[in-house]
């Protein structure tokens, strides 16, 4: 299998598109033909998540050798999850949740983090690659500690995560600057997750450009969703939710099913059209933004204008006005055509805005439709789901499941709805608590266990040892140093 670049016609072999993380000329790779010949949608659905993911991968990546992917498959998962179902489907109120927030940060980036520095060591072997790998990281929240904590004392790797300064939680914040890991770095940036995501992007190109990593004896990639590594596996859970309700007798295979996706950087929304592509009958893929929500916008008028107010909320991991992954599915709605999405990035860049032809707009509405949620109607459904049912969101779910009852009201959908919960609720307990109507005032570590006793849920061991872990990482630098700061770390 050959994989091209969304911006031209450069191509790599999965492994080098894996270990690049971005394309030479600034897009992102995907397969030049999405044909998959020996994958069975409807027998994969029927194996456990191991299973599942091993197909997923080994169509995605055939470079691999089925056994190679079952055995880092079975590495990446084994025993790091506090559940041994590691993404249940939950049925609440008239909708199912798939819970993405059982590994070991917490959030649904672990599904693929877990994976990826298995990945990416294979492809290291691959292609002969002795350079280290230094591994350049943008998060929103929820993406640095995960890929933190995944490529932790891997070797041949170092990582280094930048992250919004003031943009996080503080139990995202605690999560990344308490890591261990001789290979770990961490800097909050002055600026927004944009900025991060842009100044690690203008990373790959000048530095490739300059030839600045020569003589160095590293090369760069990333454990963001650009990488086609880390995307992949989030396939998985789509395959896996549909399999669990074909266990409960809720559908039969072939039957459509509705997935409701809290979605910044449009990574986890476009698994979901990649496991639709595969032959999962996905129905609906329904995109749920907070306040910034520049993506419901773009999918009702075909116009992306990121020239906007930027919103700090309380679903940070969704506040994101650039969003990296909606290349991908423009070049596949596009029918591959890398001119077109070559242009439309820069005008993005240089512009803030561009407008998408008509017939592809109608093309993207026949699968994806969005909603929008602020803070204060986030709040009133969590508030009013945890008196109804007991159950306890975080913000970002909150998000979609209020896009999720929009939704069934103008569609009057008679499919199951499965609304994706990303993140647990206890690294947000100030806005959780806040919205099932008890005192949020106090130190955010005190609001863990206030939350724990209100609630009688525990609080995930990772989560509560955080307190009592020293800081490692303290540097808050301006947006304009990262590139510095990267060379000293792989020089140091």
């Amino acid at each position: 299998m050959i994989y091209r670049s969304t911006r031209s016609s450069a191509q790599a072999s999965p492994a080098e598109a894996i270990l690049a993380g971005i394309a030479p000329d600034g897009g992102l790779y995907l397969p030049a033909e999405f044909s998959f010949p020996g994958f069975s949608s409807e027998e994969t659905v029927k194996k456990d998540f191991y299973g599942i993911a091993a197909d997923v991968l080994f169509a995605l990546f055939p470079e691999f050798t089925r056994s190679e992917v079952e055995t880092l498959v079975r590495a990446a998962y084994t025993g790091k999850f506090e559940t041994e179902d590691l993404t249940p489907t939950v049925p609440v109120g008239e909708n199912y949740i798939l819970e993405l927030f059982r590994g070991p940060t917490c959030a649904f980036k672990d599904v693929a983090l877990s994976v990826l520095p298995h990945l990416m060591v294979k492809s290291r072997e691959k292609c002969g690659v002795t350079d280290e790998t230094v591994i350049l990281t943008a998060t929103s929240g929820d993406t640095g500690k995960a890929a933190l904590k995944g490529f932790q004392d891997v070797p041949g790797t170092k990582i280094l995560v930048f992250y919004p300064h003031g943009g996080v939680s503080a139990v995202q914040r605690a999560q990344m600057v308490t890591q261990k890991g001789e290979n770990t770095f961490v800097s909050a940036i002055e600026g927004n997750f944009d900025d991060a995501q842009t100044g690690v992007k203008n990373i790959f190109a000048t530095f490739a450009k300059e030839n600045t990593m020569a003589g160095t004896g590293a090369r760069l990639s990333s454990a963001n969703s650009i990488n086609i590594g880390r995307l992949a596996p989030q396939i998985v859970y789509y395959f896996k939710a549909y399999g669990d309700l074909m266990r409960s007798g809720r559908i039969a295979f072939g039957d459509a099913v509705d997935f409701v996706v809290p979605t910044g950087n449009f990574g986890n929304i476009l698994a979901g059209y990649f496991a639709k592509i595969l032959g999962l009958p996905v129905g609906k893929l329904v995109c749920a933004s907070n306040a910034n929500n520049i993506l419901t916008d773009f999918i009702r008028t075909g116009t992306y204008d990121k020239r906007r107010p930027f919103f700090q909320t309380a679903s940070p991991s969704m506040d994101i006005l650039v969003s990296s992954n909606l290349e991908r599915l423009l070049f596949l709605l596009s029918e591959g055509d890398d001119k077109a999405v070559a242009g439309w990035m820069k005008s993005l860049n240089t512009d803030g805005v561009y407008t998408v032809p008509a017939a592809l707009l109608e093309k993207m509405r026949t699968v994806f439709c969005g909603y929008d949620a602020d803070d204060a109607e986030a709040a009133k459904v969590l508030g009013k789901v945890y008196r109804d049912t007991g159950y306890l969101m975080d913000p970002h779910t909150a998000v979609a499941w209020s896009a999720a009852e929009e939704y069934r009201l103008d569609s009057k959908t008679q499919n199951p709805v499965v609304v994706l919960a990303t993140a647990s609720p206890f690294k947000f307990s100030r806005p959780v608590l806040a919205a099932i109507g008890e005192d949020a005032e106090g130190d955010e570590f005190a609001l863990l266990h206030r939350l724990s006793e209100k609630t009688g849920l525990a609080i995930p061991q990772s989560l509560g040892e955080l307190e009592i872990l020293p800081e490692r990482h303290k540097s808050v630098i301006p947006k304009e140093e990262m590139a510095a700061f990267v060379l000293e770390k792989v020089k140091g």
